[in-house]
């Protein structure tokens, strides 16, 4: 063995146990789902007590486990996992069955629930024809939860199938599938006349999936209990840049008071981040700063501007004042900013910030001694 043969060895042993590993944790997290999903119908249907909580099931189940990740919207989602996917009992049981610990807590009550209640769902919910399900074990082995949950809001089972057969074959990343279902190719794929040519340029132009798109994503997150600071990979010079801003005002004093960093926030399914909240005690308002490492977009405006409204709507107390966004970029043009920032929040402010630079005589130094 010589010491490219090593290399080669190790790089090999990483990436095939690290896929393996990532496969592993999307297998019990889909298992996880489906059975929470199972047994939440399940107490719909036939639990003894089920009058008592009603339409508040969901909300009165998310606040007795309080825990993260478990909420009412997740509830729902796991629901429709299994309303749209009951053929995944099989490939579930099989691999709850193998496991040393939670076999015997499952087993029994494994069967019997999810036998009557999963044919009168589908007549009234789903009504989806045989010749449409995809092979049980292959949605299990080869779909992790985040494209079976995307692929699940699909009402036409032909459609689904179509996705779930394309998502396989070119084993997409979730971005990648959710791009394509946004972009409409179920729809294009009808109304072209050369399927296969087009099948095959979509799937030269994806975007494959990586063990890291299993693992880095908040559902995977809460599961693994993982703090949310991991789901976020940030440039060092925006980390660099934060942590020195993040000081700076905190050594302003002044009423800042420092709630969170790397906010997140939920919207319609979708997750974004707020680089740096405050508190400004004096002014009674939220102070919301977004970091931009490069000259200054219409596009930051509104994001800005979605922060502030969310803030608004779902933070802001009575009694305090209305949240005030921050943006600095490297660059900005005057006329841009007041275009892009026309009919927006006011107290959106955008500022212009310098990175201190090496002297000119350090850069001279540094230019005369490096070879080119």
């Amino acid at each position: 063995m010589d010491f490219e043969a090593l290399v080669k060895h190790i790089s090999t042993i990483q990436s095939t146990l690290q896929a393996q590993a990532a496969h592993a944790v999307n297998l019990a997290l889909t298992a996880r789902n489906w059975l929470m999903g199972c047994y939440i119908v399940e107490f719909e249907q036939n639990g003894e007590d089920r009058a008592a909580y009603g339409e508040q099931l969901l909300k009165k189940l998310e606040q007795r486990l309080n825990v993260k990740g478990l909420n009412e919207r997740r509830f729902r989602e796991f629901r429709r996992l299994y309303l749209v996917y009951p053929q995944l009992k099989e490939p579930i049981a099989q691999y709850i069955l193998a496991g040393s610990e939670i076999r015997h807590t499952l087993s029994a009550e494994f069967t019997d629930p999810i036998r009557h209640t999963v044919s009168a769902e589908l007549q009234s919910v789903n009504n989806q024809p045989s010749e449409w399900n995809t092979q049980a074990d292959r949605l299990f082995e080869r779909l992790p939860y985040s494209h079976l949950k995307f692929i699940s809001k699909i009402e036409n089972p032909v459609k689904r199938a179509f996705y779930e057969m394309e998502a396989i074959r070119g084993c997409w990343s979730a971005r990648e599938l959710e791009r394509q279902i946004n972009s409409l190719y179920y729809e294009r794929s009808g109304l072209s006349k050369n399927k296969e040519a087009l099948s095959a340029l979509v799937q030269r132009q994806a975007m494959p999936l990586q063990p890291k798109d299993i693992i880095n994503t908040p559902v995977t997150l809460e599961f693994l209990g993982l703090n949310d600071r991991a789901l976020v990979t940030e440039n060092d010079l925006e980390q660099s840049i934060l942590d020195n801003l993040q000081h700076f005002l905190l050594e302003m004093g002044h009423g800042f008071c420092f709630e969170a960093r790397q906010k997140r926030i939920l919207i319609d399914g979708d997750y974004f981040f707020a680089d740096l909240v405050f508190y400004h005690r004096i002014l009674k308002c939220h102070v919301i700063v977004e970091l931009k490492i490069d000259k200054f977009r219409h596009e930051y405006a509104s994001q800005l501007n979605l922060y502030l409204n969310y803030f608004k709507a779902e933070v802001m107390q009575p009694d305090d004042n209305p949240p005030v966004g921050i943006l600095l970029c490297t660059e900005k043009g005057d006329t841009l900013v007041k275009y892009a920032t026309a009919g927006l929040d006011p107290n959106i402010f955008v500022q212009k910030y310098m990175i201190e630079l090496p002297s000119e005589e350090e850069i001279k130094k540094f230019i005369s001694t490096t070879n080119y």
